[in-house]
C-alpha cells in the first residue's frame, strides 16, 4: 500500500468567509479527516482502536498558508506519517489546488491514549510496532514549513471569556479541537481577514475541556502581525496555546 495518500475537496460556499475564502476551522476539518481516512485504510483508524479501548488524540497542529482555497474550488489533501516516536507521531500535509499547485502546509503532532486511563501509549510496541510500515522520511517527501514553536507567556490581557455548549462537543466527550481554532479567530476584527488573513496559525492542546466549562482567551501581542492567545478552562487549567500570524 502507498504510504502517502490524497484526498479531495469542493469549497462549498457556506465553507468561506465575507472574503470568499475557506474559514481555517473548516479546512481544519479537511486535514482531520483526510488524517482519519489515511489511519482507517492501514487499519490505525478511530474504529479499529476503539475496539481495544484506544483513540488518537491531537496534540499539535500548525498550519502554514500563501493562498486559502476559494469558494467553488476544487482541491485535495495529501497526508503522510513523517515519523513515529514512542509516546507521538508526526504527521504532514500539503493542501492542494486542483492543478496541484501548493496552497500550504501543515505539520501535526499525534498521541495515542488509552480511553480508560486517558494516559498515551508506547506506540513503537502497540500492535508489534506496525505503525512504523507507513513512515516517510522527511528526505522523500519535504514539508517545507517550520516545525512548531514554544509558547511564553508573561503576562497575557484577558479579552474573553465564554461559554461552551453542545455544538463544542465532540464523540470523545470533550471540547472538539477545531473549535477552539474557531473561538480563536472570532477574538480578531474584520479587517485582519481583509487585509490578507491569515499566513501561519499554530495550536498546541495542552488538556480536555468539557460541555459546561468556560474558557477564557487571554492575548499576548508579540507584534504588528503576530499574536499569542492562551485558553484556560474555569479559570484554571491551560486548555491551548496559540500564535496567528497574519500575512
Amino acid at each position: 500500500m502507498e504510504r502517502i495518500d490524497s484526498y479531495p475537496f469542493y469549497v462549498e460556499p457556506f465553507h468561506v468567509d465575507f472574503t470568499g475564502r475557506i474559514f481555517l476551522g473548516v479546512l481544519g476539518n479537511h486535514l482531520l479527516n483526510a488524517a482519519g481516512n489515511h489511519s482507517q485504510r492501514r487499519g490505525w483508524g478511530i474504529g479499529a482502536l476503539n475496539e481495544t479501548k484506544h483513540t488518537w488524540v491531537l496534540s499539535r497542529l500548525s498550519i502554514e498558508m500563501t493562498e486559502m482555497p476559494r469558494q467553488y474550488e476544487h482541491c485535495e489533501v495529501r497526508t503522510w506519517v513523517d515519523s513515529v516516536m514512542k509516546l507521538f507521531t508526526n504527521r504532514n500535509f500539503a493542501i492542494l489546488s486542483a492543478e496541484g499547485k501548493p496552497l500550504g502546509y501543515a505539520r501535526s503532532v499525534w498521541a495515542m491514549i488509552d480511553m480508560e486511563t486517558r494516559k498515551p501509549c508506547d506506540l513503537l510496541t502497540l500492535y508489534d510496532g506496525d505503525i512504523l510500515r507507513y513512515i516517510v522520511p522527511e528526505e522523500e517527501n519535504v514539508c517545507p514549513i517550520e516545525g512548531h514553536g514554544r509558547f511564553r507567556f508573561r503576562e497575557p490581557k484577558l479579552i474573553r471569556t465564554i461559554d461552551t455548549y453542545y455544538s463544542d462537543v465532540d464523540i470523545n466527550g470533550h471540547i472538539n479541537s477545531i473549535k477552539y481554532i474557531e473561538h480563536i479567530l472570532d477574538l480578531f476584527p474584520r479587517h485582519r481577514f481583509e487585509q490578507g488573513g491569515i499566513r501561519r496559525f499554530e495550536i498546541a492542546y495542552k488538556t480536555e475541556a468539557y460541555m459546561g466549562d468556560r474558557l477564557s482567551f487571554y492575548e499576548q501581542v508579540i507584534s504588528a502581525d503576530e499574536t499569542d492567545i492562551e485558553v484556560r478552562k474555569n479559570e484554571g487549567d491551560v486548555v491551548c496555546q496559540a500564535k496567528v500570524c497574519f500575512k
